[in-house]
Formats: structure tokens, sequence, C-alpha cells
């Protein structure tokens, strides 16, 4: 199932980082918004995941949060989440 994607991350953000890159190297077309940057970014996420930790990943409804990417695999796995 197709989803878009929305990357909340931080520059020097070293699980952001690996998480852009595990999306990256899979195919993986995704929206990055830097939260450091971008205050009302960051409240839409905190809106969307009821938290405040860098990376979340929205897939439609559903939400992955301050994860690594071994957390990202099972999650796109469970979900259908295809590249």
């Amino acid at each position: 199932m197709e989803r878009s994607l929305k990357l909340y991350s931080r520059a020097m953000c070293s699980w952001c980082i690996d998480a852009k890159e595990f999306l990256q190297e899979r195919g993986y077309e995704f929206v990055e918004v830097d939260v450091g940057r971008n205050r009302s970014a960051y409240a839409e996420m905190m809106e969307v995941s009821a938290q405040p930790y860098v990376p979340t990943l929205v897939a439609g409804e559903q939400v992955l949060a301050n994860f690594d990417t071994t957390q990202l695999e099972k999650f796109l796995s469970e979900h259908d989440i295809q590249p």
C-alpha cells in the first residue's frame, strides 16, 4: 500500500540521519521536515505523535516515533509500506 511519508528530524541527529539514509537507499519517497528550524512543524509533530522526539515518521495514519533503523524496518514491514 502506497502512503505519503513525512520524516520529522533535526540537524545533527544521528538517528535522523540513519533513518533518512535507510529510506533513500531503499527507494522510499518522503518529505523531510527539520523541526529544529521550523517551530510550527515541531508543533505539528507533537500533535500527530504526542511526543517531542525525533526521528518521527508519519505514514498516513500510522506514526513511528523516536526509533532506530531496526524499528523502522519492522514498522514498514508490519504496515506493508512499500517504496
